[in-house]
């Protein structure tokens, strides 16, 4: 019993270093957007004082550069249209998957699993000729693409939950005469819930901090993400703001950080019911 005590201590010990490690870039980050940009590089681990505190001056110089707020609302739309898009297609393709048994259906979610497998590297260059052929290249047809890469997850998470769902209960809609669209969605869909969820938080985190599917895809000229614009805190000769970086990566991280940890516990219960039963 002490043995198993001293290991459960040791595992929380090392498990707690493990959690600091993870946060402390985060931290360092949160700690330079305060500080003036000749301290950043010469104390980067230091906490600001009076001499090298810059109060907010490093947030409103990073906003006014890249204008910020713009390419934050490019962001957003990329991402709302994308995971509403993902969880609508995904979540049908997988009660088709499930409920109609046939080849079709099984080689369906075969390619949805292979997909996972395919390193985004193997297709980059073919998917940014293509994208640009079919004017993919805005933020409002972007979430097609999206689409496709994000299918894989979801639909393998949505098919493990919708096994668990009771066909009687399908069955007694169509008795009372539901459509399979109105079955799906004033029954199936509002059971689905915590899977939605999960996958959503998911996509989110994945959609808003990319960086390479968008830097390829997107038509640079006229618009760019978050991550893709912070980059051009460039000065000339390979100078870089580092405190107008620091700032815009802390203005970029609040939002997803906030939709986490509101939404996070969720996410355990989703991947159990969807990927693990059944």
């Amino acid at each position: 019993m002490k043995a198993k005590k001293k290991t459960d201590s040791l595992l929380s010990l090392a498990f707690a270093i493990l959690s600091v490690v993870y946060v402390m870039p985060i931290v360092v980050v949160v700690i330079n957007s305060f500080k003036k940009k000749s301290f950043i590089s010469l104390k980067p681990f230091a906490f600001p004082d009076a001499k090298s505190f810059a109060g907010l001056e490093n947030y409103v110089r990073g906003v006014e550069k890249i204008e910020f707020f713009k390419y934050f609302g490019y962001s957003v739309i990329i991402t709302i249209t994308s995971v509403v898009l993902i969880l609508i297609c995904c979540s049908m393709c997988a009660w088709f998957i499930t409920r109609v048994k046939s080849r079709v259906s099984k080689l369906m979610y075969y390619l949805c699993v292979f997909s996972m497998v395919v390193p985004f590297q193997m297709v980059m260059f073919t998917l940014s000729k293509t994208a640009d052929m079919l004017k993919l290249n805005s933020p409002w047809t972007i979430c097609i693409i999206y689409l496709g890469f994000g299918a894989g997850l979801a639909v393998f998470m949505f098919c493990g939950f919708v096994k668990n769902i009771p066909i009687e209960i399908e069955e007694a809609a169509m008795i009372d005469g539901c459509s399979p669209l109105q079955t799906f969605f004033k029954v199936v869909l509002p059971i689905m819930k915590p899977t939605y969820i999960t996958v959503g938080i998911l996509e989110t985190m994945w959609i808003w901090n990319d960086y390479l599917l968008p830097y390829l895809v997107l038509d640079l000229k006229k618009y760019k993400t978050i991550p893709i614009v912070i980059q051009y805190l460039r000065g000339g000769y390979g100078r870089v703001d580092m405190g107008a970086i620091m700032a815009c990566l802390v203005l970029a991280i609040i939002p997803i950080i906030v939709f986490y940890i509101s939404c996070q516990k969720y996410i355990i219960k989703g991947v159990v019911d969807g990927a693990v039963k059944g």
